[in-house]
């Protein structure tokens, strides 16, 4: 049964997203979560939400057609993250000009 979770607009650059998104897929969802929860860089307890989120996805899905559960049997298909919207802001610069600072947003998506 596959089951899909994803979490949206999350405040951290999609390169850096995906450093981490890389180490997961592919792998079995216990082993994948304690990937996550020892990674040392901030994305990975969104990451690990979102892994964890399309676990329990999957568990109401399988409750709901009346097949058997074993989270030790689920694996990471696809995990992905898109960019979001770019929030532009400005900062004062020399000379009364303005420099851009983009603060930049991603999609998680694991199935």
């Amino acid at each position: 049964m596959e089951a899909k979770a994803q979490a949206r607009f999350i405040r951290v650059t999609p390169r850096k997203s995906r450093r981490i998104v890389n180490e997961v897929r592919g792998k079995g969802v216990l082993e994948a979560a304690d990937i996550l929860r020892f990674a040392p860089q901030a994305v990975a307890t969104d990451v690990r939400k979102v892994l964890l989120s399309a676990v329990a996805n999957s568990k109401v899905k399988a409750e709901n057609a009346g097949e058997t559960f074993n989270e030790a049997d689920l694996l990471v298909l696809e995990a992905y993250v898109d960019e979001g919207p770019t929030m532009k802001r400005i900062r004062p610069r020399a000379q009364g000009r303005a420099g851009r600072i983009l603060k930049r947003t991603s999609h998680i998506t694991i199935v």
